[in-house]
């Protein structure tokens, strides 16, 4: 992907806007393209035809003849109709905020559960957009008062089919569900397992915390999206005949397209299910207030906040340059750590073992009940 990057602010402040279009970038990369050149508009407004002017339409077009790029990206959400006029106008591909991370999720995407569902999250997206394509200009052949055009029935052909694909797909979800939702159960029920869900944002660093906990091998990269599939493991504490059950979900980014909330549904019941919720932020991100907002947005769209939560302030080897810089958190609820270099991983456990006894003090006062 050789991708020109279109960032059009329609009222944000010059410094969310540059975090915005900074975001953009790394998408670009984890998509495995590259940004050659950025056009920008202010705009108090989208136009109807193409979101941005039409002189900036045709300077796009310029550009993109002039390096070589095969590909436009905006950062912002396109309509069908924008997306078809900006196609016909601009000889590359078109892609909003949404294609990208939805190509960057076909990418990712590795267990059958995680395939599902980003082709499910694709299959909605692209619903819409159906009569906007080849059908729209086909319709216009033949088309009369009491018949359908080509284009007309060729579009019906295309919903239908795409309608039929997605409920085929929930179905199987469904199911996977039902199997995951069993399992939960069983650890739910027992007193002797703490269910924790790691949360945040993207390339926060919860592979890697996840590893360190758990000795496990994960894939870590350095960046957004490195990982899409559930991943489940777990810590035994022998002393007080323990069990962590820690799962990894999918990472959040800003303004998380919703029909890829929809489709992962079910991966984020993990965290609905969780008795403990451990928030990993990126404090070495100079954005990561922003973000840490983000995430907490989507847990109360979830309904998790009230929630036990544990602030995992994690990649503090980036601030500061050694373990001997650290100062105690001044909250309960919150623990600076680096997962790289292992610092401060042992309270982290004293944490988790605080809580997995709680979970079963709780358990026996409700068996006396």
């Amino acid at each position: 992907m050789r991708a020109i990057i279109v960032g059009v602010n329609t009222g944000l402040n010059p410094a969310r806007f540059k975090y915005q279009i900074e975001e953009l970038e790394g998408l670009v990369e984890a998509a495995e393209g590259v940004v050659l050149g950025k056009v920008y508009q202010k705009r108090e407004s989208p136009d109807p035809a193409y979101y941005i002017g039409r002189g900036k339409v045709n300077e796009i077009k310029q550009l993109v003849e002039g390096i070589g790029a095969d590909t436009v990206v905006f950062n912002v959400n396109l309509s069908p109709v924008q997306i078809s006029n900006l196609s016909q106008e601009i000889n590359a591909q078109i892609l909003d905020r949404t294609d990208l991370i939805l190509q960057i999720f076909f990418k990712r995407a590795k267990t059958k559960q995680a395939k599902l569902q980003v082709e499910l999250a694709y299959l909605q997206h692209q619903l819409p957009r159906v009569y906007n394509q080849k059908g729209k200009e086909l319709s216009r052949i033949g088309g009369g008062m009491k018949t359908k055009g080509a284009g007309e029935k060729l579009g019906e052909i295309k919903t239908r089919a795409i309608k039929d694909r997605i409920n085929k797909i929930k179905k199987e979800l469904k199911e996977i569900e039902k199997q995951k939702k069993q399992q939960r159960k069983t650890r739910e029920d027992n007193p002797n397992i703490l269910n924790v869900a790691l949360v945040g944002y993207t390339n926060a660093g919860k592979s890697s915390l996840l590893n360190r906990l758990t000795k496990r091998d994960t894939y870590i990269s350095d960046q957004l999206f490195a990982t899409l599939d559930t991943k489940t493991s777990f810590i035994h504490f022998p002393d007080i005949n323990k069990r962590v059950i820690i799962t990894d979900t999918v990472g959040f980014v800003e303004d998380m397209p919703q029909e890829i909330m929809d489709a992962f549904m079910t991966t984020l019941k993990e965290t609905e299910e969780a008795d403990l919720i451990l928030h990993v932020i990126d404090i070495s991100d100079d954005n990561w207030m922003l973000k840490k907002q983000t995430v907490e947005d989507v847990l109360k769209k979830l309904k998790l906040e009230e929630k036990p939560v544990i602030n995992v302030m994690n990649k503090v080897d980036k601030v500061i340059p050694s373990q001997e810089y650290l100062e105690p958190d001044e909250s309960e609820n919150t623990i600076t750590v680096s997962a790289t270099k292992g610092w401060n991983i042992d309270k982290l456990f004293d944490i988790l073992k605080k809580y997995a006894i709680k979970k079963g003090e709780e358990y026996g006062k409700l068996r006396i009940l």
